[in-house]
């Protein structure tokens, strides 16, 4: 039998998956390749939670600054320490945002980052049960354009991650003020319905494509252990060359 069959067997026995690492295949080398290509100065981080994103920004080599946005306290106040210890790290007030102005609540998670302006789904709430609502908190609603409109030089080359569970289109309608800077996005794309209401896969994608951006990268990013089925997706879009 084939050794390094062996080795991965016994490795999986230990909760442990041994796979052939390719750097510059993986989904991090990916990133720091297109955000160098396409001279990326300035990242908006929307729906920064703790700054799970921005610490992978770093881990690949990006040392741009980065423009973080969060409507929970505990992310905030979580975002506010790592600020500290980074000066190209910039915390936006705390705010949803959308394509409106004004005041909404937010479902908060258990695990937090699964926290959203929408109702969770029950396909969700079965798939990881600590996606279920413990707390509402009651925060300002702003637009994008609006909210960084501060941050922003007519010269910089702007990358949007959106990930605001199932938010992501408000987001970009109330963003149409500073679109004409951003060079790519980053948006999470549901496969099926995880928050009432929220926009599906393809229906996220034929809008981002009406705003001139084409689709350069998909990567899994939720599913349901029980079934394997994949709910969630992470699409990486640059403008049309």
């Amino acid at each position: 039998m084939d050794f390094a069959f062996l080795i991965k067997r016994l490795a999986r026995a230990f909760g442990v998956d041994i796979r052939a690492y390719r750097p510059a295949r993986s989904e991090a080398a990916r990133l720091a390749r297109m955000l160098e290509h396409h001279r990326i100065d300035t990242v908006l981080d929307v729906g920064a939670n703790t700054g799970q994103f921005a610490r992978h920004l770093r881990s690949i080599g990006y040392r741009g600054r980065i423009i973080c946005f969060d409507p929970l306290s505990q992310a905030h106040a979580a975002l506010i320490e790592i600020a500290r210890r980074d000066p190209a790290l910039i915390v936006a007030p705390r705010q949803a945002l959308g394509e409106e102005t004004g005041e909404i609540e937010i479902n908060v998670s258990a695990n937090l980052e699964s926290s959203s302006l929408l109702r969770v789904s029950d396909a969700h709430l079965q798939a990881e049960p600590r996606v279920r609502t413990v707390a509402v908190e009651k925060v300002p609603l702003n637009r994008l354009d609006d909210a960084a409109l501060c941050y922003l030089s007519p010269g910089n080359r702007v990358f949007l991650k959106i990930d605001v569970q199932g938010y992501e289109l408000p987001v970009l309608h109330g963003a149409q003020g500073i679109l004409q800077q951003v060079c790519g996005l980053q948006l999470e794309l549901s496969l099926h319905p995880l928050y009432d209401g929220e926009p599906l896969f393809r229906e996220v994608i034929d809008t981002v494509e009406t705003l001139g951006f084409t689709l350069h990268d998909l990567n899994p990013c939720f599913s349901d252990d029980a079934t394997g089925r994949t709910y969630q997706v992470d699409g990486v879009f640059f403008r049309t060359e």
